[in-house]
């Protein structure tokens, strides 16, 4: 018998066991990366639409770093 074959890279980015694991890290690493480098704005109220807009990318690096390396590690195990 032969082992099933990987799933598509979408197909497994979508899976939730991925995207749980993903956004586990968006969080948690996001929340850092805010911390590090928009502390000042924060503490100074200067918060405005621009700035949103960047910290919610921020929390997408890892999000996309999570979800293309487990992705990765699934296609790998076949």
């Amino acid at each position: 018998m032969s082992a099933a074959p990987a799933p598509g890279w979408f197909e497994a980015a979508a899976s939730r066991d991925v995207v749980v694991r993903a956004l586990k890290y968006a969080v948690g690493v996001g929340a850092i990366l805010i911390a590090i480098n928009h502390a000042d704005a924060l503490v100074q109220g200067q918060v405005d639409s621009v700035r949103l807009a960047k910290m919610g990318l921020t929390v997408m690096v890892p999000y996309c770093v999570s979800t293309a390396s487990s992705v990765g590690a699934l296609r790998a195990r076949g």
